[in-house]
């Protein structure tokens, strides 16, 4: 289940290319993925359990998707007009690193050497892909890409206390609901809310809400109940690496030695991370 969540949530930004390519501006695509993926999702919620979690509960959630998840699916996304789906993914990548960092300094859980390891192999992996030959990537993209990945590192353990209590499907309906309205103001606003009349498109467009959002998450809930946590993370790290073959093969982007090197850096600094909290569980 992890594998294929894995899997699914690494199409997001070829699809998302894709969908751009044929015209579709991306506030109305992630309007339409949100949309739909919302309203898939929403059939398997009923009005008592939303009365179970309480008004406040739901209202943090919705606000937590409509700011947190929409804000950091757009700068990610948006990078993608700048640089291509490998480098994004492995840049987005580094948020586990800026996890540890963070709670280390709020003191919520400790900077361990091996952690600081794989914060030096994180950077030194970003370095190399950002500034080794044949050609640099474009600083824009790579700014938007490290400023979703850090959004998100903060993201997550703001999500992880509101969600307490509440069922995973039903918090990730919440918060796919709220993205999904922020999206579709987002696009109102910038009119560039409108009906695809492509087929091309609305094909992308529901493979990017069945298949990146909606067994995406559901896929995720279930294996993480059986995997815990740790396992779950150390598997979910297939996901830059297939985002960036599926963009070799979807749309011929070139896989470099610069982009491989600097992705098995990263790669190395995400399981000494999870490596090591499996150390600390097993000590305590």
């Amino acid at each position: 289940m992890i594998i294929v969540s894995a899997f699914s949530f690494g199409s997001i930004s070829v699809l998302t290319v894709l969908t751009t390519r044929a015209g579709m501006p991306l506030l109305t695509a992630m309007a339409w993925r949100y949309g739909l993926a919302a309203g898939l999702l929403g059939a398997s919620v009923s009005s008592a359990q939303l009365r179970t979690i309480g008004r406040q509960r739901i209202v943090q959630l919705m606000l937590i998707g409509g700011l947190g998840q929409a804000l950091i699916t757009y700068l990610s996304l948006h990078a993608l007009e700048y640089i291509s789906v490998g480098p994004l993914a492995f840049l987005f990548y580094t948020y586990p690193a800026w996890v540890a960092l963070l709670a280390a300094i709020r003191r919520t859980d400790r900077l361990t050497p091996a952690r600081i390891v794989a914060l030096v192999l994180a950077l030194a992996g970003v370095t190399i892909m950002v500034g080794a030959p044949p050609g640099k990537l474009n600083p824009i993209g790579v700014i938007l890409a490290l400023a979703s990945a850090l959004l998100y590192s903060a993201y997550l353990p703001a999500l992880g206390q509101v969600q307490k209590g509440v069922p995973a499907l039903l918090a990730t309906f919440l918060l796919i609901t709220g993205a999904a309205i922020s999206f579709v103001i987002a696009a109102l606003f910038a009119s560039e809310l409108f009906i695809p009349g492509s087929i091309p498109v609305w094909v992308n467009i529901l493979l990017l809400a069945f298949v990146s959002t909606v067994i995406a998450f559901s896929s995720l809930i279930k294996g993480l109940s059986v995997l815990g946590s740790v396992r779950t993370a150390i598997i979910a790290t297939v996901e830059p690496f297939f985002t960036a073959i599926l963009g070799v093969l979807v749309l011929g982007n070139q896989f470099s030695t610069a982009t491989l090197i600097g992705g098995v850096f990263i790669a190395a600094a995400v399981f000494l991370i999870e490596w090591s909290s499996t150390q600390l569980t097993v000590t305590a």
